[in-house]
């Protein structure tokens, strides 16, 4: 009699939601990312085990550039991407291979992301700020990047003709670092975590932040119409990144002085974690904590503006908008 007892017992447990809750297997998703700060939320939630929590088993992959993780989600190598808008982007978007499903990185006054950085030959001559980057070899990934539009950005602001700046696309972050400190271009954009040793060892010249000169929506979280379907999936990977934007938010970025996070009690295992997943010393991710709303909004304008520059550069086909590569169920707009 005891016997059946503690079958039944097993059973009812097992019916239970607690006991429904354990049997459950936690759905599996690859999110694709830069080693960058930009995606500081997506290691917090990785290494506090809030996905998990969520119920979630996610891989990460890692990727040297934004444009392949756009590929990687549109063919399902990976379910999610997080990082720059890029021409590349927005036209798989506008073909409808890609949705948009929530906001990242930004460049933002005070918190150094992207920065324009000269040669020392070149800063030697003539090149001291970002405005006289006007007519000379200037190195980005790829062309219609992120680093492209800001420096279009740039360009608008000082009234000087974009195509009158030698663009050299280099398809990785690391050749355009290279290139920077072996002289064979005049300037760069780099994000600050990978220019930072380079300009600690003297190896290049900071010019200024983007940031600080022409702020914009950044980056994004997006995945394919296929995933954005699977709406537990996708529900479960947002609350779960909200939980870290706040987290980032409350703790990192209301700290920032100067375009520096302070080293604390309460920031340094938040910058641990950051430190951990971008492969640099904690004294370094300090001075390049990229902005990110604590509530996950994207600025759908300007996401906008993105298109129709991207447009009218020839990068981007025409014939769609912001609202048609944005999942409007999931997005919170600013």
């Amino acid at each position: 009699m005891r016997g059946l007892a503690l079958i039944a017992l097993a059973v009812l447990l097992a019916m239970s939601p607690r006991g429904t809750a354990r049997a459950e297997e936690p759905l599996k998703a690859k999110v694709g990312v830069l080693r960058l700060s930009s995606s500081a939320p997506v290691f917090i939630a990785q290494d506090k085990g809030y996905f998990r929590e969520a119920g979630l088993d996610v891989e990460l992959r890692f990727f040297d550039a934004a444009q392949p993780i756009a590929v990687a989600t549109t063919s399902g190598d990976i379910d999610f991407g997080v990082t720059a808008f890029t021409a590349g982007l927005y036209n798989l978007a506008g073909k409808g291979t890609l949705k948009v499903i929530g906001g990242m990185s930004r460049e933002k006054a005070g918190y150094p992301l992207i920065g324009y950085f000269a040669s020392n030959n070149a800063y030697a001559i003539d090149l001291k700020t970002p405005r006289d980057l006007a007519g000379k070899r200037v190195a980005v990934t790829q062309f219609g990047s992120s680093f492209h539009y800001s420096l279009g950005l740039l360009a608008d602001k000082y009234g000087f003709k974009l195509a009158d700046v030698k663009i050299i696309p280099l398809q990785s972050l690391s050749n355009v670092a290279a290139a920077l400190k072996g002289e064979t271009v005049d300037a760069a954009l780099l994000p600050a975590s990978t220019a930072r040793k380079l300009i600690d060892d003297g190896g290049a010249k900071l010019l200024g932040w983007v940031g600080d000169e022409t702020p914009w929506q950044l980056g994004a979280v997006f995945a394919s119409p296929r995933t954005v379907a699977d709406k537990p999936l996708v529900t479960k990977l947002l609350a779960a990144l909200a939980r870290a934007d706040r987290e980032y938010h409350d703790v990192i970025l209301v700290a920032v002085k100067h375009g520096k996070a302070p080293i604390n009690e309460a920031t340094r295992p938040l910058l641990e974690i950051i430190a951990k997943y971008t492969n640099l010393p904690v004294e370094q991710v300090v001075g390049n904590c990229a902005y990110i709303d604590p509530d996950g909004r994207l600025d759908v304008k300007n996401v906008g503006n993105q298109i129709e520059w991207l447009q009218q550069q020839g990068f981007v086909d025409k014939g769609f908008n912001a609202g048609d590569i944005i999942a409007g169920e999931f997005v919170k707009p600013d």
